[in-house]
């Protein structure tokens, strides 16, 4: 042989494999054991899935014929009239209802005065439901100065105040206002009330 061709590589070493041993109860002319069974996740995910949108679609179907037997049992509204607009029936007249007092006639001022002390104004305000239920107010009240001129204001309320029942409120404005300061209402607002209270 030439000598250009190199040596060959060395042997590398193999893994010591250890004899398997049966097991002592195993007869030695016993079928060797199967390898190992595959594991078959990829087929429980798939069937998993297939069956949850077989169920699925078995709910949309119930739900469907529910909605379809339950739009057959709603009446229909009735079909239109051939009639002329002037010869359609007409709708029966609204009750007459009984007109309620204005607001204003519920709400009086029964003082206005300036604290000597401080220099503040107040007023006290009497409110007399005149509805026939019961109501809530708001009262507003503002100052004015000699020349009519807003000084300041004030608010209170009165809530669930029954049909003839009275209430009497102070309402104090903020700061200091000037002698001779008078009080005038404004924003009255009665709004009917749930309660009996």
């Amino acid at each position: 042989m030439s000598g250009s061709f190199p040596p060959p590589p060395p042997e590398q070493p193999q893994p010591e494999r250890k004899p398997e041993h049966p097991a002592p109860w195993a007869s030695p002319w016993a079928a060797p054991a199967a390898p190992p069974r595959k594991q078959r996740t990829g087929l429980i995910v798939t069937l998993a899935v297939g069956g949850g949108l077989v169920v699925a679609g078995a709910v949309v179907a119930l739900v469907y014929s529910l909605l379809e037997s339950v739009s057959d049992s709603v009446a229909l509204p009735p079909k239109r009239s051939d009639l002329p607009y002037d010869a359609a029936p007409a709708e029966p007249a609204p009750e007459p209802t009984a007109t309620e007092p204005d607001v204003e006639e519920d709400v009086t001022i029964t003082a206005c005065e300036r604290d000597p002390q401080i220099g503040w104004q107040s007023a006290e305000v009497k409110v007399v439901n005149g509805s026939s239920g019961t109501a809530t107010y708001h009262i507003g009240v503002e100052f004015l100065d000699k020349d009519g001129v807003r000084v300041t204001d004030g608010v209170t309320g009165v809530v669930n105040l029954r049909p003839g029942r009275s209430a009497v409120k102070e309402v104090h404005g903020l700061g200091e206002v000037p002698p001779g300061t008078t009080c005038r209402l404004v924003d009255l607002t009665r709004m009917p009330s749930g309660s009996s209270g």
